[in-house]
């Protein structure tokens, strides 16, 4: 159902690939399919977003990436190597909410991955200042979650996931409850930290704005079962910034992904 002028779903040699789902389906034990079948490859170094309506499989397939739930059927391949990668090496995870332990320290929360691997207290603590500096929060590593705003402590949640160096980065959602001031903010950052560590991205988001502002591609999605829709590269002037959010291209690529999008939604807002 792809567009002809959009970039193939699978397009790249496995040796190019950080991610590549084939014939992926997840069905749950009370019967509801919620995933495929469904293929998706991602370049190392690629920031990608998936796009669709509630249930349809988009955190599905994060979870299936990171190892935290098994494929019904198909295979899911990380770098050549079969089988998904676990978090805290191959793979950081930003869920929905920040999930802070709330009687510990910023410090102490970044460093979590790290002492649960059995890493030394003092290179953690050293590993966890450094990703809370990458993300601006040098200044509240002994502050405590209530000390924080929602953004501040989703910046938290991305240092933690980033402290232990991933290949792979999976973020599900992390700025949609936040206002629309501080989720800008935060996608500048972002875009910045992607292209300082050179991760790959794979970002879940149901806002069209969001994913056509951060993505080289947009993966768009049916409704439930999840499948691929449509797979729209994102060409622009890099890097990215508040010109483009205004620019004509970014508008006409925002009306392209919600074309796209439309058959999956009932009368509900896209954007």
């Amino acid at each position: 159902m792809s567009d002809a002028k959009t970039t193939p779903t699978v397009e790249a040699s496995l040796t190019a690939l950080a991610v590549s789902l084939r014939g992926v389906t997840k069905t749950y034990d009370n019967g509801v399919m919620a995933l495929g079948p469904f293929d998706l490859a991602v370049r190392k170094g690629e920031f990608i977003s998936l796009l669709g309506p509630s249930g349809c499989g988009k955190s599905t397939a994060l979870r299936l990436i990171a190892g935290l739930s098994a494929a019904s059927s198909g295979t899911v391949r990380m770098s050549r190597h079969e089988g998904p990668a676990q978090i805290g090496h191959g793979i950081g995870f930003v869920f929905q909410e920040p999930t802070l332990m709330p009687w510990t320290s910023v410090r102490e929360n970044v460093r979590l991955p790290l002492k649960l691997g059995g890493i030394p207290k003092a290179e953690g603590r050293a590993r966890a200042d450094a990703a809370l500096a990458s993300v601006g929060l040098a200044d509240f590593a002994n502050a405590f979650p209530r000390e924080l705003s929602g953004g501040m402590k989703m910046r938290v949640s991305l240092a933690r996931a980033l402290v232990t160096d991933p290949d792979i980065l999976l973020m599900d959602e992390p700025f949609a409850a936040l206002d629309e001031i501080t989720r800008f903010r935060l996608n500048n950052d972002l875009l910045a930290l992607w292209r300082s560590l050179g991760k790959t991205v794979i970002f879940v988001t149901h806002s069209v704005f969001e994913s056509v502002y951060l993505s080289q591609r947009v993966v768009v999605m049916t409704a439930r079962p999840g499948r691929i829709q449509a797979d729209i590269r994102i060409e622009t002037v890099e890097p990215r910034g508040e010109e483009f959010r205004t620019s004509a291209a970014y508008s006409d690529y925002c009306r392209k992904v919600s074309a796209a999008l439309a058959p999956s939604y009932s009368g509900q807002s896209m954007l």
